[in-house]
């Protein structure tokens, strides 16, 4: 079982690379991504025109003469769009260097030294010195003349009169692999920061309605089977088979209207996951605890409606067949009771299709609530991912996908885990 498992680990990684590659290339050659949004508001807020200063010109995207040529370069810097997309990918996943802290500066033609200023280290001014090579390849030297280690220097363009544009940076390896994310554009703030309260609110909803659905539609599916053509299981299978055709944030809308302060009945709350945080930090241990399940009501009905259909027909369904197998007949004939045949003899069969896809629906109920922490004005994961999507703030979007994409691979081993438990046959080599 260990060289299995040791085998699906390192499926995960080339599973991982594939899934985050594709969806990072896509991304980034995506018309309207953030850098075209930011020129388009500049030019719509007035900041354009001819570039004064800088290289004296003006370009845009498709060549147009509308932003300084400086205040693009600048631009595409921010946002990474200043490398091949091969090297953006590299440094996203933290093996290739990020260039952090540019400086700008000028190499005269007739120089081949540049003293140039960059920080305060020790309460003192930090200057180092840059020289032109054999090779016309700038050299970062530190005022006691040895190299530097901390900074490097390159050349962006060389001008007519000679003269070299260039700039002087840091290098680090910071990407997820280290446990950076990246900072988002809309909020300016690591995406690990941005994303922890967010996730920790679409965890605790998801594992809520996921335990819940669980615990119903086991012993739901099980009397449904057990009574199967009766006017129970005809009307129950009625009420699954509408719930189960309406999406779960359609009937999240239903829920807030009939039960939320709408046109009927005034019970629950309107939307957030909790009272305002000043009404919450008044409450006692019990009413917080009231607040809590008086919120969570309505959004995990919502969340968890169409999985509660799907595992109450599938436990039926799974049921029913192993009840009309010969083994069940057989214990019958020796005379077993009949709860001893169903609970010990058919269930441990029964349950197998529901333990293979418990990890397949633990991905969904974590990470498939865009819509249904919207309608509920819930800011959770999901809905962190939505506006991220719309905004084209690309870091909180690949950081959701690197976190749906653990789950999922993490899922599968826990379904494999769970269908080895409960059926013996299943032998990992």
């Amino acid at each position: 079982m260990a060289t299995y498992f040791l085998r699906r680990l390192l499926l995960m990684i080339p599973t991982f690379l594939g899934s985050t590659l594709l969806v990072f290339t896509i991304l980034q050659l995506a018309p309207g991504g953030p850098l075209e949004q930011t020129i388009l508001q500049l030019q719509m807020g007035g900041l354009t025109g001819g570039g004064e200063g800088g290289s004296g010109s003006a370009v845009g995207l498709d060549g147009g003469s509308f932003l300084p040529e400086s205040a693009l370069k600048e631009l595409k810097r921010f946002y990474g769009f200043d490398k091949p997309i091969y090297q953006r990918y590299l440094i996203w996943l933290g093996v290739w260097p990020r260039e952090i802290k540019h400086r700008d500066f000028e190499v005269l033609s007739t120089s081949a030294e540049v003293e140039k200023r960059v920080g305060k280290r020790d309460g003192r001014i930090w200057k180092v010195d840059i020289r032109v090579d054999e090779n016309s390849k700038l050299i970062v030297y530190e005022k006691d003349g040895t190299k530097s280690d901390i900074w490097a220097a390159s050349i962006d363009k060389t001008k007519e009169d000679g003269t070299k544009e260039a700039v002087i940076f840091q290098r680090e390896y910071s990407g997820i692999l280290t446990g950076n994310l990246g900072k988002s554009y809309t909020y300016l703030k690591p995406v690990t920061e941005v994303m922890k309260p967010r996730f920790r609110i679409s965890l605790f909803f998801g594992l809520t309605g996921f335990f819940l659905s669980y615990l119903i539609c086991i012993p739901l599916g099980i009397r449904k089977a057990l009574n199967h053509g009766s006017v129970f299981d005809f009307g129950s299978s009625v009420a699954i088979f509408i719930a189960y055709s309406i999406p779960g944030w359609a009937l999240g809308g239903v829920l807030l209207v009939m039960f939320g302060g709408g046109s009927f009945w005034d019970i629950f709350p309107l939307g957030g996951s909790r009272s305002p945080i000043e009404v919450w930090e008044t409450l006692t241990l019990f009413e917080k605890f009231i607040d809590q399940v008086h919120h969570m009501v309505l959004p995990v009905i919502a969340w968890s409606i169409s999985g509660f259909a799907t595992l109450t027909i599938l436990m039926k369904n799974s049921l029913l067949e192993n009840l009309s197998q010969d083994y069940i007949r057989t214990a019958f004939a020796k005379g077993l009771q009949e709860k001893r045949v169903v609970w010990i003899h058919a269930m441990r069969n029964s349950v197998i299709p529901i333990a293979s896809g418990i990890g397949h629906i633990l991905g969904v109920v974590i990470a498939g609530s865009y819509f249904i922490e919207r309608v509920f004005n819930i800011d959770g994961f999901g809905r962190l991912a939505y506006e991220a999507i719309l905004a084209r703030d690309y870091p909180i979007t690949l950081g959701f996908l690197v976190v749906v994409v653990l789950i999922r691979l993490i899922g599968n081993i826990i379904s494999d885990l769970a269908l080895a438990t409960v059926d013996p046959r299943i032998r990992f080599k």
